[in-house]
C-alpha cells in the first residue's frame, strides 16, 4: 500500500503544502507574501495574518493536484520550528485540527533538519548523500555546520554568532539601495563585476563558528567613505561591489567548510537552505577536489513543504509520531 504524507510549512513568510507518496513529490505549492518587500524585510504580524488567509486554499490545492482524496492521507507533517512563532502557530494549529478531523497521526518536523534531508526526495538527484556527511544550512535566518551521522542523528559543530549569511546579503544590499530580498540581486550583479576589485573584512572566529557582523559594518563604512568622495560611487561600481561582497562571503564559507572536513575526516558536504542556490557558492564548492558536494534542486532550497513531508515520511516509517500537546517553538535546535 502506498504511503501518502501531507507536509505543511509555515516557519516564516511562505505558506507551503506538499503531498508525497513514498518519497515521491506529487504536489508542492508555495504561496509567497509580496507585502514584505515594501518594508525591506519580513514583518511577523503581517506574515501570520497572511498564513491564516493562505493555508486552507494552499492545502486544498496541494491535495487536489496530487490527485488523491484527503481520506487517503496516512499522516500530516508540519514545521514545529524554528521560525516566527506567530507563523508557526498557524501551521501547527491547522495541522493538529486536520489530523483530528481525519483521524490520522501528526508528525512534528525540525525545519533545519528538513533542509538537509530534502536531498532524499526521489527527484533530488540520482545520487543520494551517504552517511556520515557534513551538512551546511545557509539561509536568511541560519548559518550552521552540522555533523550528520544518520537521518536523525545530527549535531551542530559550528554556527554563526550573530548575523546569518542570507541576512548579511540582504542588509548589505539595502546599504547600496537594492530591494528586499537583495541576495538574488547581488548574485546576478556579481556575474558582471570583478570579485577582486574591493577587499572587505573577514572576521576571525575560533573553531567552526561564523561572524558576519564585522563584514557588514566594514562594508557600510567603506561604501559611506567612498560615496563622500564620489557621488555616483555606488551606481558606477554596483556590479563590482556585489561581486567583491559575494566573493568575501564565499571565501569565509569555504575556509570554514574546509576546516570542518579536515577536522572530522568526513568527505561529503551537503548544502541546504535558500542561500544554497547562490551561483558563486555552487561554482566555488563544485571546484573542490577533496570532498564531494551535494546541492538541492532549486525548488527545495527555499522554504517548502516537500522537505517537511519527506522528513514526515522518514518518521512515519519509524512510527515516530507526535502528540497534540507539543507546541510551536521559535527556537528549536537540531
Amino acid at each position: 500500500m502506498p504511503t501518502y504524507i501531507l507536509g505543511i510549512e509555515s516557519s516564516c513568510d511562505d505558506t507551503s503544502a506538499s503531498v508525497l507518496c513514498d518519497g515521491k513529490v506529487l504536489s508542492n505549492l508555495v504561496a509567497n507574501q509580496e507585502i514584505h518587500k515594501s518594508y525591506g524585510g519580513v514583518v511577523p504580524e503581517l506574515a501570520s495574518r497572511a498564513h491564516q488567509q493562505n493555508i486552507i486554499p494552499v492545502v486544498n490545492q496541494a491535495i487536489s493536484l496530487a490527485n488523491i482524496d484527503k481520506n487517503q492521507l496516512n499522516a500530516i507533517a508540519y514545521t514545529r520550528g524554528p521560525g516566527l512563532l506567530g507563523s508557526l502557530l498557524v501551521g501547527s494549529s491547522f495541522s493538529k485540527s486536520l489530523s483530528l478531523g481525519l483521524g490520522i497521526p501528526i508528525i512534528e518536523v525540525n525545519h533545519m533538519q528538513a533542509h538537509l534531508l530534502a536531498h532524499f526526495i526521489e527527484d533530488c538527484g540520482k545520487e543520494k548523500p551517504k552517511f556520515p556527511f557534513i551538512g551546511v544550512t545557509i539561509s536568511g535566518g541560519h548559518t550552521q555546520i552540522v555533523l550528520v551521522k544518520d537521518y536523525f542523528d545530527m549535531n551542530i559543530i559550528g554556527e554563526t554568532l550573530d548575523d546569518a549569511i542570507g541576512e548579511t546579503f540582504d542588509k548589505c544590499g539595502k546599504m547600496i539601495g537594492l530591494p528586499y530580498p537583495a541576495g538574488p540581486i547581488i548574485d546576478k550583479n556579481s556575474m558582471l563585476g570583478d570579485p577582486k576589485k574591493f577587499t572587505f573584512t573577514k572576521p576571525k572566529v575560533a573553531d567552526l563558528n561564523f561572524s558576519f557582523s564585522g563584514l557588514k559594518t566594514g562594508f557600510l563604512r567603506f561604501v559611506e567613505k567612498e560615496s563622500k568622495s564620489k557621488n555616483d560611487f555606488i551606481k558606477s561600481e554596483l556590479n563590482n561591489l556585489c561581486a567583491s561582497l559575494q566573493n568575501t562571503i564565499v571565501e569565509i564559507l569555504i575556509e570554514k567548510i574546509n576546516f570542518a572536513v579536515d577536522k572530522t575526516g568526513v568527505n561529503s558536504v551537503v548544502f541546504g537552505g535558500g542561500v544554497s542556490c547562490n551561483s558563486g557558492i555552487i561554482r566555488k564548492f563544485q571546484d573542490q577536489k577533496n570532498y564531494k558536494t551535494f546541492f538541492p534542486k532549486f525548488e527545495y532550497t527555499t522554504d517548502n513543504a516537500a522537505m517537511i513531508a519527506m522528513v514526515g515520511y522518514l518518521k512515519y516509517l519509524n512510527k515516530d509520531f507526535s502528540n497534540l500537546k507539543e507546541g510551536a517553538k521559535a527556537r528549536y535546535k537540531i
